[in-house]
């Protein structure tokens, strides 16, 4: 998730925007740079790496506007050239950009039909490009206007113009804040870059710009119209301001998962993996160690049922023993990092077997993505909190969306289940925003599972990785035992341990195995179990049996379990801050397992 700043004002900013940057780390990067103006002249500073060992070796000039950029690579590998920011032909112009150009081939072919010369691999370079076509050197507003309007996807930009001594930025879909100190003005992709330096905030919304120099600032909307804002002050120290307000970095990874998820539904599915013909593979495996196991369990479930090819889903660890041929297999390997030790030596036994390999990541260039023959990436942006929540989310969006183009390629998927599909993604990050907006139901429910020792989560079908999933998040962070059972096998074993003292979390979204779910929590209910039922909305059979209800929006039912997850996360984030525990570092657990 790259981090932006702007900056104009009367104090030599090179030291200013570097502390700025500094503010933003935490969003996670792989590179750093500035563009600033001096004597007339623009200067770009950047290179792979950190903040701080682009700011030992630059060499300081007196200035007082500039622009910065943290990168976190999602088009193109973490190298130099593709650092932002990045220069126009003719060296008038800097561009830093956060967000997902989804035309950017398109635009680039056409651009480099006309002349431009391209230094990197960024689908982000396009857009600087685009503004000096149409940029006069008068009307920058304007320009960048009329540059945005030929751009799809999701962006954050700042522009620095070296002849009239502007910047201008402008948002869709992702943030950028404007901070206004005395006699100098900030914009940043978050409050905590400029908060050292002003409380005073201007928030842009979607679809506005903003121009500032040292003469002010004004904000215009993408007609080109004038608008008025107001001036907020925020009471955030510099330390809440980090995690953006939140009180921990878990919390605010799951507040991010509907960005997630709409970042991910943006993404294409890679052509080397639709040109794969699913019909030359006697088996298929979907491999990934913890969270990323539950994910592949999730997509045997919905590659059997959109593809109708038998699915197996495997442990990483188990699968690097493995000893069979494999030249009739297809493997998709899921890691949050890319750099999962487990995962990448069964990857690398796997294809040394004589497996087709695919990765599913959401960290470009990193191991994973040269171990196998085809990436798929998500998009989720870093995870700093232990706990995988909104990498998850956006893993089995990544599922949805491979067996949904696969399908379609291979024609199991007739016309009118993708259009099912195709409306039931396109609400889902709204879906997914009411489940954050209505969290009372789930803090109440939290508070009662915190007074126990023991849990138990059940759900069949797609709903069983989803207990699974959610009986992890709670082990992990409030030490609370829990584990997942698929509904169906309570009464082979587990039901010797149910009674008041161990609280059972039913997963009963409607779809066809409800009736079975129903049966299955009055077994519970026989037992004296607490029941915690997360149920879809306008579907109350099963409340009346429940001790406590959280109800969920209703879609599709191979959507609805994204939703459940969700729920389920924020649930174990409330259980854990009830008991007291470190939620973005539990005990003896590393955010990326790297090694065996």
């Amino acid at each position: 998730m790259c981090g932006i700043i702007g900056y104009v004002g009367r104090n030599n900013c090179m030291p200013i925007i570097f502390d700025m940057l500094k503010r933003l780390e935490y969003r996670g990067y792989d590179s750093a740079g500035i563009s600033v103006i001096s004597d007339s002249n623009l200067y770009l500073m950047k290179d792979k790496g950190t903040v701080d060992a682009l700011r030992s070796v630059v060499e300081f000039v007196d200035c007082s506007i500039g622009i910065g950029h943290t990168r976190w690579a999602t088009c193109g590998a973490p190298l130099k050239h593709n650092a932002h920011p990045f220069l126009d032909c003719k060296k008038e112009l800097a561009l830093a950009h956060n967000g997902i150009i989804e035309n950017y081939r398109e635009l680039k072919d056409g651009l480099m039909r006309e002349g431009h010369v391209f230094s990197s691999e960024t689908d982000s370079e396009v857009i600087v490009h685009l503004i000096e076509k149409y940029y006069t050197g008068s009307n920058l507003i304007e320009a960048v206007r009329t540059a945005l309007g030929q751009v799809r996807g999701s962006y954050a930009i700042v522009v620095l113009d070296r002849r009239n001594k502007k910047i201008v930025g402008a948002r869709h879909e992702s943030p950028l804040v404007l901070g206004i100190g005395k006699n100098e003005i900030f914009l940043s992709s978050d409050i905590p870059g400029f908060l050292r330096h002003t409380n005073k905030v201007v928030y842009l919304n979607d679809n506005e710009m903003v121009e500032i120099s040292h003469g002010g600032y004004s904000v215009y909307d993408f007609s080109g119209h004038t608008l008025q804002k107001e001036v907020k002050e925020i009471q955030w120290t510099i330390e809440d301001a980090e995690k953006g307000g939140f009180e921990h970095y878990m919390l605010k990874e799951i507040y991010e998962i509907p960005r997630a998820v709409q970042d991910t539904l943006r993404s294409r599915v890679d052509a080397s993996i639709l040109e794969i013909d699913f019909n030359d593979f006697e088996r298929i495996l979907l491999i990934g160690c913890g969270t990323s196991y539950h994910a592949a369990l999730y997509g045997k479930y919905l590659f059997e049922n959109l593809l109708k090819v038998p699915t197996h889903a495997e442990i990483s660890s188990e699968v690097r023993n493995s000893t069979l041929a494999m030249s009739d297999t297809l493997a998709f390997f899921i890691t949050q990092s890319g750099e999962t030790a487990d995962t990448l030596a069964a990857a690398r036994n796997l294809r040394r077997l004589g497996a087709t390999t695919c990765a599913i990541t959401n960290v470009v260039g990193s191991s994973i993505t040269r171990e196998t023959d085809a990436v798929f990436y998500t998009h989720a942006g870093p995870e700093i909190s232990v706990a995988a929540t909104k990498t998850f989310v956006s893993q089995i969006t990544a599922l949805y969306m491979l067996a949904a183009s696969v399908g379609e390629v291979r024609g199991e998927i007739s016309a009118s289940v993708k259009t099912d599909l195709r409306n039931a993604l396109r609400v889902l990050p709204s879906e997914l925003q009411k489940v954050l907006d209505n969290a009372e139901p789930v803090k109440n429910v939290s508070r009662e599972l915190a007074k126990y020792e023991n849990a138990f989560y059940i759900g069949r079908g797609y709903n069983y990785p989803i207990a699974l999933e959610g009986a992890l998040k709670l082990k992990e962070i409030s030490y609370i035992h829990a584990e997942g059972y698929p509904a169906g096998e309570l009464k082979h074993g587990p039901l010797a341990l149910l009674c008041e003292k161990v609280p059972v979390v039913a997963i009963a979204t409607y779809d066809e195995l409800y009736p079975k779910m129903i049966g299955n929590i009055a077994e519970v209910k026989a037992r004296n179990s607490p029941v915690i039922l997360f149920s879809t909305e306008n579907h109350p059979e099963a409340n009346e049996l429940a001790d406590f209800v959280v109800e969920i929006p209703e879609n599709h039912q191979i959507i609805t379990p994204a939703i459940t997850v969700t729920a389920l996360q924020l649930m174990a984030y409330y259980v854990a801050k009830e008991r007291n525990c470190p939620i973005d570092k539990p005990r003896n657990l590393a955010k990326s397992v790297t090694v065996e």
